[in-house]
């Protein structure tokens, strides 16, 4: 299992992104190709007593940064990191591809150079969402902001096979993020995606409302981009500002810091549960190829989990049974 990572993205890139990879290969036994450049990443790597013959640095002379835009830097940094890491997942040389790099550059990259899944209208970025009962999985965090119901349900569909192949649930469950439970309520498109989520051999449980979904109602959360991606964003404002409530709370007086010290352990393992780092990256599904967009602020721990994630999806070749349910729905829906 040969695994691509972008050694130039991400906020504390070359150094987070070569600690990330060097832990990788140490607790996988795998191997990772850097690329990124060279003199930067052999310098970062100066400080780790790695096996060479399991980490290979490969060059790439460009950048891609946040400020770029997307499609135009993919067309022009063609030998960036994020280019020639995608290029060797085309090719065959990698298995998988992690970058903590321009999301967009990496959607866009990815539809450009490794291409879609056959059937598949839209590939979404599927993200690890934080529950009572555990993760869940929320269809699409934010690569596409308006929707037809035919994209809502490639996401459910997508998401569930990674759901149950990757974060290892059994027939997971797929709900439809709506402003209430009952049939009628909803915009067009939900209603529209709905009745296509009936009509399918699906696990699908009907609507979600938005205030149920950190209770771990459902284990496939379905919306569009600009959803999603605003409860992905209010949930994580709430949490860190919970946080801070808590740590004001627990520092006002003596008897205060006594009750914290014996609530440690548990507040550790609350905040655990809310960290980023535990859970890697979010795969682009609907890519014809394994793809780990991890966060922008990645450190080392982060990497090593994205790396992970992307061994695990492409193990179970995810991308392959997505292809082979696709093909089974057909092309009914693809023109609401």
């Amino acid at each position: 299992m040969r695994i691509a990572v972008d050694g130039m993205g991400g906020d504390r890139a070359p150094k987070e992104i070569v600690k990330g990879c060097v832990d990788a290969v140490q607790e996988f036994g795998i191997e990772v190709i850097l690329v990124g450049i060279q003199e930067q990443l052999e310098e970062e790597l100066k400080q780790y007593p790695v096996d060479r013959t399991k980490l290979h640095i490969h060059h790439a002379s460009e950048v891609i940064t946040n400020e770029d835009k997307p499609v135009q830097a993919i067309r022009t940094k063609k030998d960036s990191s994020l280019v020639v890491g995608l290029n060797l997942v085309k090719e065959k040389t990698a298995d998988a591809f992690v970058s903590a790099g321009n999301t967009g550059a990496l959607l866009a990259g990815s539809i450009f150079k490794i291409g879609r899944i056959k059937g598949i209208d839209r590939p979404a970025i599927a993200s690890v969402y934080p529950t009572q009962k555990g993760i869940s999985l929320l269809v699409d965090a934010g690569a596409n902001a308006e929707c037809k119901p035919r994209n809502l349900l490639e996401f459910g569909l997508m998401g569930a096979i990674y759901t149950e192949k990757v974060l290892g649930k059994a027939n997971p469950t797929i709900g439809l993020v709506n402003i209430g439970t009952e049939e009628g309520k909803g915009t067009d498109l939900i209603r529209g995606a709905r009745q296509l989520f009936y009509q399918q051999d699906l696990n699908f449980v009907g609507n979600a409302e938005a205030r149920d979904l950190p209770k771990g109602i459902v284990d496939v959360i379905v919306c569009d981009g600009f959803v999603g991606n605003v409860i992905l964003k209010l949930t994580e404002g709430v949490a860190m500002t919970m946080m801070a409530m808590l740590k004001e709370q627990f520092t006002k007086n003596i008897v205060n810091k006594l009750g914290a010290a014996l609530l440690m352990p548990a507040l550790k393992e609350f905040k655990k549960t809310l960290d980023y780092t535990e859970y890697g990256g979010a795969p682009l599904l609907g890519v014809n190829g394994a793809v780990i967009k991890a966060h922008g602020s990645s450190n080392g721990k982060a990497i090593k989990n994205a790396i992970r994630q992307a061994k695990t999806f492409a193990e179970k070749e995810v991308v392959q049974m997505i292809a082979e349910e696709i093909k089974k729905i057909g092309d009914e829906g693809n023109g609401e």
